[in-house]
């Protein structure tokens, strides 16, 4: 349990060190959302989430964008940290679209 609640918090902290609120001069479509995902996602969904890792494979999901904006903001007790504050809205829908674009072949 400890290691768990070790390994849990490490990767909070990385987020919330690497992941930055966008200015208000950030146009919308000037965010590196690859980038904003390997540095926020990346640790637990790994190959740009097309592959399964500490957490599930993203591509290809049947997973409602409501279900993936709440789960991003709030998390998952014990599996995924929450966001909320470290991501702002626009970034969220960002992800969410880069996770939409996802071939499982890899592109």
């Amino acid at each position: 349990m400890w290691r768990q609640t070790a390994f849990a918090l490490a990767a909070v902290a990385a987020v919330i060190s690497t992941a930055r609120p966008l200015a208000a001069a950030d146009k919308p479509g000037s965010v590196d959302v690859p980038q904003l995902f390997a540095t926020t996602c990346g640790f637990c969904h790994e190959g740009g989430g097309r592959k399964p890792g500490k957490g599930p494979k993203l591509a290809g999901t049947a997973r409602s964008d409501a279900f993936i904006t709440d789960r991003i903001k709030n998390g998952k007790e014990g599996r995924m940290p929450a966001f909320e504050g470290a991501l702002n809205n626009r970034q969220v829908k960002a992800i969410i679209a880069y996770i939409r674009g996802l071939k499982e072949d890899g592109q």
